[in-house]
Formats: structure tokens, C-alpha cells, sequence
């Protein structure tokens, strides 16, 4: 981190410079007068040969001195430098497109939750949407900023505690700050999370703080089986043992009748389900849920 400092200290004493450097003779004084002002220096006959100033002009000033120095001008501008962007702010609820004809949401910019239980397709499903958009768009996911951390990562699989909790916190936080900065510049974002209705500490609460009331959360919930199938092709600390993933998925079956959209997609592939999601985004800004 760096810390603010004063103004820089003037350069030590150096011999050649300070105000009786530069060959400018120290004032004589005149005799009798210590300390006071020069009296007039006493003339002399010029030697032979020697061409004087014309009478009434000033003596031209020693040949040793240095030249004047040029007029200072103001630095050029700095065309590299850096480019100023717009402050991130809560992300408010987006606004409908005015009504002509069929409504197209595809380019309006939007920040969306997809939740889910592990297995259950976010993060496929949110790549896919964010690249086939008609305006920029980024995925953030909340597992990937987690595991940002290297040495000292706290993983859930070892059971959460304070330890692995502070880390989910910090990790929310960076996802929802870069949300903020992405939906201030234009660019939509769409994140996804494992997002517990019964657990406060990783619910919904914290994503509406750190990003905003305009946040859309979608929940997508496919059968057990299907989630079961998903994670057994997964590797590293991402696959999770059977009998988690079927709890998990247990507690995930409480976002029904929370009022929040929710997407089984049993059934589909993520192409599909990227357009069922994008309906009930529509669906989501025309009549906005509450969470």
C-alpha cells in the first residue's frame, strides 16, 4: 500500500551550485562600509589596444557565464495516460423497453444472479447467455474468485467453518464490486452462486448489498439425478461427494414458493435453457420479483 508523502526535500548543497555558483563574482564591498553597498569600483586607464563598450552602454557580461535559460512551457499531455471511467454505484432495477411491437430484451444491460446447487449447470448456462448477447456482457463466478486464493484456500469440502465463511465473504464482495463497475460502463454481468434460502450468511441479502436492488435472481434446480450425473464429471475440489450434492440439492428445493423464477432444466441443454432463461429475464423486468 502506499502512503501519501510531503513534497519532496530540495536537493543537497553540491559544489558548482547555490547563489555564488554559475561564475557570478561575490559583490566587492566598498572600503569602509562592511556589509553595505558596493561603492563604485575605481577606474583605470584601459590597456593599449583594448575596444570598450561605447560610452553610456553597459559592459557585455563575462564570456564564461551560462546562456539564459529558455522560456518554460507547459508539459504536452499525456496521450497514454489514464482513461477515466464512471464511478460503479448499486445497480438500479432495469427499465422496460418501450413497448414496439415484440419486446426485445436481448440488448438491454442487465445484472443477473443464477443460483443453483452444484452440478446444476450455472456456470455453463451463464457463459452461454453472456456470449451470445447482443451487448458486452460478463460472467462472474463466485467459485472462481473463491479459488483465487492459492496458498491457504479454505475449502467447504473440509467443512465450512469461520475460516472458509470469511472467504465466501470477501469473494462475494469482489463479485459484487466488479458487477458495480461492469454495469456502470455499460456491460452487463451475470453471476452464479450456490445461494442457500435457508442460510443467511450465503443468501440473498449479501448479493442485493454488495451489487444492488437491480440484481435478477434466477434459481436453477434439475432433478437429483441429473445433478448427480453432472458432478460425477467433474474433477479436483469442484466434485463433491454424492451424499453433499443430494443434501445440498435438498435444501436448494426451498427456493419454491419463494417467488423467485426457477428453471428445471432436466430436460434441456444449455442452449436451451439460455433461451428459457432469457424469457423469464423478460418476464423478471416487466414485473420484477421480491427478494
Amino acid at each position: 500500500m502506499q502512503h501519501a508523502v510531503g513534497a519532496p526535500l530540495p536537493p543537497p548543497h553540491q559544489p558548482g551550485h547555490g547563489p555564488a555558483a554559475g561564475g557570478w563574482p561575490p559583490a566587492a564591498q566598498h572600503p569602509g562600509h562592511p556589509g553595505g553597498h558596493p561603492g563604485p569600483a575605481p577606474s583605470s586607464p584601459p590597456a593599449p589596444g583594448f575596444v570598450g563598450p561605447p560610452p553610456g552602454h553597459p559592459p557585455a557580461p563575462p564570456s564564461h557565464l551560462p546562456p539564459p535559460a529558455p522560456p518554460q512551457h507547459a508539459p504536452a499531455p499525456d496521450t497514454t495516460g489514464h482513461v477515466q471511467l464512471p464511478p460503479g454505484g448499486p445497480v438500479g432495477m432495469p427499465s422496460a423497453p418501450p413497448a414496439t411491437g415484440a419486446s426485445d430484451f436481448t440488448s438491454t444491460t442487465l445484472a443477473v444472479l443464477l443460483i443453483g446447487p452444484a452440478g446444476a449447470g450455472k456456470t455453463s448456462v451463464a457463459k452461454y447467455w453472456a456470449d451470445h448477447r447482443r451487448v458486452p456482457t460478463a460472467h462472474i463466478s463466485l467459485d472462481d474468485v473463491r479459488e483465487w486464493v492459492r496458498s491457504g484456500f479454505a475449502d467447504p469440502q473440509s467443512g465450512w467453518n469461520d475460516h472458509s465463511e470469511a472467504q465466501y465473504r470477501l469473494a462475494r464482495r469482489t463479485c459484487g464490486f466488479a458487477a458495480r463497475n461492469f454495469l456502470a460502463n455499460g456491460i452487463s454481468c451475470i453471476l452464479d452462486d450456490a445461494v442457500f434460502p435457508d442460510r443467511p450468511v450465503v443468501g440473498l441479502g449479501g448479493w442485493k448489498r454488495h451489487v444492488g436492488p437491480g440484481l435478477l435472481p434466477v434459481v436453477l434446480l434439475p432433478g437429483l439425478e441429473i445433478v448427480l450425473e453432472r458432478n460425477a464429471q467433474r474433477s479436483g475440489n469442484r466434485r463433491l461427494a454424492d451424499e453433499e450434492v443430494a443434501r445440498i440439492h435438498g435444501r436448494m428445493a426451498g427456493w419454491y414458493g419463494s417467488g423467485l423464477p426457477i428453471i428445471d432444466n432436466s430436460q434441456l441443454d444449455v442452449p436451451a435453457t439460455a433461451r428459457v432463461l432469457e424469457d423469464v429475464l423478460a418476464r423478471s423486468i416487466a414485473s420484477p420479483p421480491q427478494w
